[in-house]
């Protein structure tokens, strides 16, 4: 049976399943229940300064983007690091160590850039026997304002220089959590690497405004008449996070920095995919939010399932193992042909392919006069437009053309050669090197 135990920058749980530094981890009672759910570690909500605490909003906090069965998509949320004193995180986390040893609790930090402030701070966190630090470099509203979060996080120098105060602070882990809401997100991991961190997590919120009440002209979440931009998470970022995975993953100067994946992240199989991308682990809140703490249990016997399938024994045997297949579109083999074919016995006859394809795309779909679909290969490009909107799973599907197979679109054989871009002749670096 499949090992789901997890090891993390040194860091062990007893799954590679941790929630992220979020309202789910806000106090004790939460991360109690979540640890008794299943939840192999918890990054603790974001802890300040001592004296005065954050102040919150006292109104909604969340907006959301719904899909068409109302199921949720995505949440933009406006809510800022912990409001509850420094003093009374430190007791609830140190019982919780005490009484949960074996799973990870990690310690999410935002404090001033201010080298005392950081080196003040750890030491008096590491009290409570937590096994890491979470640097909070991400967070897109309320403390970027104050000079906070994504504002230091947007600058690799303050992230180095950060990183390298916290390192001389404490012998724990150091993962530095990385924005999403910059040009290249290799500038901030580098930095980050070069500041002695041990890890980078990865993402946090997108900047953004769901939704607007159309009747008072305001964005939502609305606090008396007024809105303002937050931090979206959810599925729908997911894509995004993953990009931003790989990239750093198959980085050469980054390649080897461990990360702890974060964005959108609902299932078993979404999981599995960050880490087959180079995630050592995954973090978790809007599923958690959004279907309660138990939604765990599915995702940790789901992966277990699928890994005694494919015969790994622990989650390092396939953690990375899709990053040598991510590549530039350059290099892809323009060679490799491939054709829609539509399943007659499958198909409902719904016309969503034809629409799509004869209205914006290549005009490959045939429509007979009693609604029979078909393609037309001398037209179809294989762009997948139709399989994507096709409402049924599998009735359209990609063949690949073999070598030597006639390809009806250009009138000639497929070739067994590979030829990317570089080398193609309508290149015009290929012409002037001819």
């Amino acid at each position: 049976m499949a090992n789901l135990e997890s090891e993390f920058v040194g860091i062990k749980s007893p799954n590679p399943f941790w929630l992220a530094s979020a309202p789910p981890t806000d106090k004790e009672y939460n991360v109690r229940r979540a640890f008794e759910a299943g939840w192999g570690g918890v990054v603790w909500k974001t802890l300040g300064e001592a004296g005065p605490p954050v102040v919150n909003v006292n109104g909604p906090r969340y907006g959301a983007i719904y899909g068409a069965d109302r199921r949720l998509l995505g949440l933009n949320n406006i809510e800022l690091i912990t409001d509850r004193p420094l003093e009374v995180n430190l007791e609830e986390m140190t019982r919780v160590k005490r009484d949960y040893p074996d799973h990870a609790l990690i310690a999410s930090v935002m404090v001033p850039c201010e080298e005392d402030a950081w080196k003040k701070i750890l030491p008096m966190i590491a009290e409570t026997g937590c096994d890491g630090f979470e640097l909070n470099f991400g967070c897109p509203h309320g403390m970027a304002e104050r000079g906070m979060g994504s504002a230091v996080g947007q600058v690799p120098e303050y992230i180095e220089m950060v990183a390298r105060w916290c390192k001389e602070a404490t012998d724990l882990p150091v993962i530095v959590k990385l924005t999403p809401n910059i040009t290249n997100v290799l500038y901030p991991a580098e930095a980050a690497l070069r500041g002695g961190a041990d890890a980078v997590s990865l993402i946090n919120t997108i900047n953004s405004i769901t939704s607007v009440n159309l009747d008072v002209m305001s964005p939502e979440p609305m606090i008396d008449g007024k809105g303002t931009h937050g931090g979206y998470c959810g599925p729908a970022v997911k894509p995004i996070a993953m990009n931003m995975v790989a990239e750093i993953a198959r980085n050469p100067e980054t390649a080897n920095l461990p990360i702890s994946g974060i964005g959108g992240i609902t299932t078993w199989r979404d999981a599995a995919e960050f880490m087959a991308l180079g995630a050592g682990n995954v973090q978790v809140c809007t599923a958690a939010m959004t279907y309660g703490f138990k939604i765990v249990q599915e995702m940790i016997s789901g992966l277990s399932q699928w890994m005694d399938e494919k015969g790994y024994e622990s989650t390092a045997d396939f953690v990375g193992m899709a990053t040598p297949n991510v590549t530039d579109w350059q290099h892809l083999n323009l060679n490799h042909i491939t054709k829609a074919e539509i399943s007659q016995d499958d198909c409902i006859k719904c016309g969503r392919c034809y629409a799509a394809c004869e209205d914006t795309s290549h005009q490959a779909i045939e429509m007979s006069e009693d609604r029979v679909f078909t393609v037309k290969d001398d037209e179809c490009v294989a762009c997948n437009l139709c399989v994507n909107v096709c409402p049924v799973e599998n009735c359209i599907t990609m063949r690949t053309l073999e070598p030597g197979e006639m390809d009806e679109r250009t009138g000639k054989p497929v070739s067994d050669a590979y030829g990317s871009w570089l080398s193609h002749p309508n290149n015009p670096s290929v012409q002037a090197a001819e």
